[in-house]
């Protein structure tokens, strides 16, 4: 069983129909103020958290989430819960709203997003679970809450997958520290890896020295998958169509974490991380892909030449 922390937030995604470094002036960086026209608004259930444990539902893996939410949640948590997402561990706090994340993306899939947190400020008093799971998952969330799980791992011997992403500005060197050290695995994009080696003085052996497994995810291209020993190219599925990028990377872990805890080589893994997101990108916001186990692994064949014995 895996348990997801992380952000509950609804998301207000918005579409830019140009390139945001066409309106950035690199001279006037220090007095930037932009307004861009979008061309769509839509209001969509997401969260790292939630976007993860949807993906995870999907693939049929148990799942709890340990994350805050405020009154106006009870719809979603019906729809994680038709996914077979255990949501017993989400606090509802009837005087506060449920966070919000608000997402530009342009036409080269650029995102600018600003967010709210709401409920989430009471995480801090969560804990994950009273038994032992298999795994936790450390997403963005409130940063001293993101701490607080990482130290309960750490005494408690619970491997867990990091993922600081989103809130790198607002973590602390001390807490991004303490969050690597004991990490099995950790896992960003390449620009919030590189930022952690400027922000650390780290090198990559320098991250393979503290976790075991090193996941940096690069769009498009794929992602690569780093041990002490071996490092894996994975290349990237096909998706049929790209209504939207959001939510790809969360996608990505739920397919990745499927197969490392069904014992599945790591090329794999990363192959089922890729196939997920590639669900997610179909469809317009986060949590709106839908699939069957035999239809993903139809299409696992299909990108891979391989099968799939899910």
């Amino acid at each position: 069983m895996i348990v997801v922390t992380g952000s509950l937030a609804f998301d207000y995604i918005m579409n830019f129909k140009g390139d945001f470094k066409d309106h950035i002036n690199p001279d006037k960086a220090h007095v930037i103020n932009l307004s861009f026209l979008v061309g769509n608004l839509k209001k969509e259930k997401g969260g790292t958290a939630g976007n993860i444990a949807y993906s995870l539902g999907l693939l049929k893996e148990p799942v709890t989430i340990v994350s805050a939410a405020g009154h106006d949640f009870n719809e979603y948590r019906k729809y994680l819960k038709k996914v077979g997402v255990n949501t017993l561990k989400i606090k509802i706090h009837k005087n506060d709203f449920t966070a919000r994340a608000y997402i530009l993306t342009d036409l080269k899939n650029n995102q600018i997003t600003s967010f709210y947190p709401g409920a989430l400020k009471y995480t801090k008093s969560l804990k994950i679970a009273n038994s032992k799971p298999d795994l936790a998952v450390i997403a963005p969330d409130e940063p001293e809450s993101m701490n607080n799980f990482v130290i309960e791992c750490q005494d408690r011997e619970i491997p867990y997958l990091y993922d600081p992403g989103m809130q790198l500005p607002s973590l602390r060197d001390t807490y991004l520290r303490q969050g690597i050290k004991k990490a099995k695995i950790l896992i960003g994009n390449d620009y919030e890896i590189g930022l952690i080696k400027n922000r650390l003085n780290f090198s990559e052996k320098d991250f393979l020295d503290f976790v075991e497994i090193l996941i940096i995810t690069l769009g498009e291209k794929g992602s690569i998958i780093k041990t002490k020993n071996k490092e894996y190219f994975i290349k990237p599925s096909k998706p049929g169509r790209i209504a939207d990028p959001t939510g790809a990377g969360d996608a990505y872990r739920a397919g990745f974490l499927k197969g490392y805890l069904a014992g599945f080589d790591l090329q794999t893994c990363g192959q089922m991380g890729s196939l997920t997101a590639c669900y997610a990108i179909e469809k317009y916001g986060t949590t709106n892909h839908t699939f069957s186990l035999d239809g993903f692994r139809k299409r696992y064949k299909q990108n891979y030449n391989l099968d799939l014995k899910l």
